[in-house]
């Protein structure tokens, strides 16, 4: 298995496969400017306040049981945790309509969603497939506002990947927003096809089997 991957130091698992990389650390360049000094000393404060980005993948959709289950356990603990599921849909919730449980746990839907029409419905339709589109950008602009907000200790981003790959999120605008988040704890990305750019940002990649 390791034969065909660019990672080492697999550690098998009764139902997924750990592989850790090393973060990448963000340099701070200090000028000769005082006012560059102190931007860039708020600026190191905020990136040790970070915890790990975590991606899961697996080879098919609706795979991530384990993340939600964890979810509600860290809620149950006390830990603020914010679950965005941007692809899946069915409860009409969207931002305003979020739940709450364990008094902990914010989970939102995307108001719109692929999942809650046929797809040569959506083919045939503009009108629909921008609404759905829509519906997943708002709720993606969101997640930015939330994960430079400091306000939770845990951010999954469920199926994220999808949306980049689907061409409804823009990896770069992904990409700087995890650089300069602000969250003490972890942020967890899930998806069925991760882009190299993410496996090398990320501090721990699980790859999770049926």
């Amino acid at each position: 298995m390791g034969k065909n991957s660019n990672y080492t130091g697999y550690r098998i698992e009764t139902s997924e496969i750990m592989v850790l990389s090393t973060s990448n650390n963000y340099p701070l360049i200090y000028g000769n400017n005082k006012n560059q000094k102190i931007d860039n000393e708020i600026k190191l404060r905020k990136i040790r306040q970070n915890g790990q980005i975590q991606i899961y993948q697996s080879s098919y959709r609706g795979s991530y049981s384990t993340i939600i289950r964890d979810c509600l356990r860290n809620a149950g603990l006390g830990r603020k945790v914010l679950l965005v599921q941007l692809m899946k849909g069915g409860v009409k919730q969207g931002i305003l309509n979020a739940q709450k449980l364990c008094g902990n746990l914010t989970w939102i839907r995307a108001s719109d969603s692929y999942d809650q029409y046929d797809s040569e419905k959506i083919a045939n339709n503009k009108e629909l497939s921008r609404s759905i589109n829509s519906s997943i950008l708002e709720l993606w602009n969101f997640c930015k506002d939330e994960l430079q907000s400091g306000k939770h200790d845990q951010i999954i981003l469920d199926e994220i990947f999808l949306a980049i790959e689907m061409g409804i999120i823009d990896r770069d605008d992904l990409i700087s927003t995890l650089e300069n988040r602000f969250i003490s704890g972890d942020v967890i990305l899930t998806g069925t096809s991760i882009p190299k750019n993410f496996l090398l940002m990320a501090d721990q990649i699980t790859e999770l089997r049926s």
